[in-house]
C-alpha cells in the first residue's frame, strides 16, 4: 500500500527560470511574485474605498508598502542567514541572485505603509484591515511560484500529493534525487501555507463583512494571529531551515536553525507575531465601536479636491 502511495506522488519536470537576459533570470518565483503583489494591490485599493479610502490613497500607500516589504524581506533573510555572508557584506545587495523571506516583506510593508499612513492621518485600523487581504492573496499566489520552482523543500513523504522535483536546476532537485537514480516525494509544504492562506481570508471575509463599519482592527489582527500560528506549524515540516537543515558542511548547522532540536527562526518570529497579534486583537476587540467610515467615490474629480479633502476626510 505505502508503495502504491508512493507511485501517486506528484512529479514536478519544469525549469524553475522561464529566460534570461544577460546577467538576469524570470522565473517561475519571479512570475507569481508579481502577481500576487497586483493581485494584492489592486483588492487592498477595492476594500479600501469601503473603508473610506480613495484609489488614489490605497495605490501610494502600496507606492510606499511594497519598497517597504522587499527591504524587509531582504534584511530578513539576512538576518537568518547571516554565516553566509559574513566577510562578503556586499552580497547582500544583489537581491536579483533570490534569498528573501515573506515574513520580512509582511513585517516591512506593513511597517512602511502604518508609518505613511500616520504622516497623512490616515485611520490605521481600517487601513489595516484592507492590508491583511491584500498580504494575504498576494502571500498565497506568490506561493505557486514556489511550488513551480521548488522552494522551500519539506520532510519526505508517502501521501499521494507529495512531490518530486526532476529538472536539474530546480532548488528540489537536490533533495529529491539520490544516488540510485530514484527520486523521493516531499510534502508540499508551500502549498499548505497557501491553503492556509486562502483559508485565512475567507475566515477574515467573515470577519470584515460583519464588524468592518463599527470595528476596524479585529479583521487584521485575527489575521495575524491566524497566520502565525499556521506558519509555526508548517514550518515544522519544512527542512531548508531549523532542526532538520541539511548542514553547510559538516558539522555547521544551517544559518536558519536558531533553537537546538525545537524552533526555527521563522518559528520564533512566529511567535513574537502571534504575541503582538494576540495583543492587538484584545486591544481592538475592548474598544467602544465607532462610527462607519463613509464610502469614497470610484475616482476622485480633482487632484486639488483631494489634496484638501484628506485631511478632512480622516481627521
Amino acid at each position: 500500500m505505502v508503495q502504491l502511495l508512493h507511485l501517486l506522488s506528484i512529479t514536478v519536470p519544469w525549469d524553475p527560470n522561464i529566460a534570461k537576459f544577460g546577467p538576469f533570470t524570470l522565473s517561475w518565483h519571479g512570475v507569481f511574485t508579481a502577481v500576487g503583489i497586483a493581485a494584492g494591490v489592486y483588492l487592498g485599493g477595492w476594500l479600501g474605498r469601503r473603508q473610506g479610502f480613495t484609489e488614489d490613497d490605497a495605490y501610494s500607500i502600496a507606492l510606499v508598502g511594497v519598497p517597504a516589504g522587499i527591504i524587509g524581506a531582504r534584511a530578513m533573510f539576512v538576518l537568518e542567514n547571516r554565516i553566509r555572508f559574513e566577510g562578503q557584506w556586499l552580497e547582500v545587495l544583489k537581491i536579483n541572485e533570490g534569498g528573501i523571506t515573506v515574513y520580512g516583506a509582511v513585517i516591512g510593508g506593513v511597517l512602511g505603509a502604518c508609518a505613511y499612513g500616520w504622516i497623512r492621518r490616515m485611520p490605521i485600523a481600517r487601513g489595516l484591515d484592507v492590508a491583511g487581504f491584500g498580504l494575504l492573496l498576494g502571500m498565497a499566489l506568490g506561493r505557486i511560484g514556489d511550488f513551480i520552482n521548488g522552494e522551500h523543500i519539506a520532510k519526505a513523504s508517502s501521501l499521494p500529493w507529495a512531490v518530486k522535483y526532476t529538472d536539474p536546476d530546480s532548488p528540489g532537485y537536490g533533495f529529491s534525487s539520490t544516488v540510485s537514480g530514484d527520486f523521493i516525494a516531499r510534502h508540499p509544504a508551500t502549498t499548505y501555507e497557501m491553503i492556509g492562506d486562502f483559508l485565512i481570508i475567507g475566515i477574515m471575509a467573515v470577519l470584515f463583512i460583519k464588524l468592518w463599519q463599527h470595528r476596524p482592527g479585529i479583521t487584521f489582527f485575527t489575521g495575524v494571529v491566524l497566520y502565525s500560528a499556521m506558519r509555526f506549524g508548517v514550518s515544522y515540516l519544512r527542512i531548508d531551515s531549523g532542526p532538520h537543515c541539511p548542514s553547510i558542511s559538516e558539522g555547521v548547522q544551517c544559518p536558519e536553525y536558531l533553537i537546538k532540536n525545537w524552533m526555527s527562526f521563522p518559528q520564533v518570529v512566529s511567535l513574537i507575531t502571534f504575541s503582538i497579534g494576540s495583543l492587538g486583537l484584545l486591544w481592538y476587540a475592548t474598544r467602544p465601536p465607532q462610527e462607519a467610515p463613509k464610502i469614497a467615490a470610484p475616482a476622485a474629480a480633482t487632484t486639488k479636491a483631494k489634496e484638501t479633502s484628506t485631511s478632512a476626510r480622516y481627521r
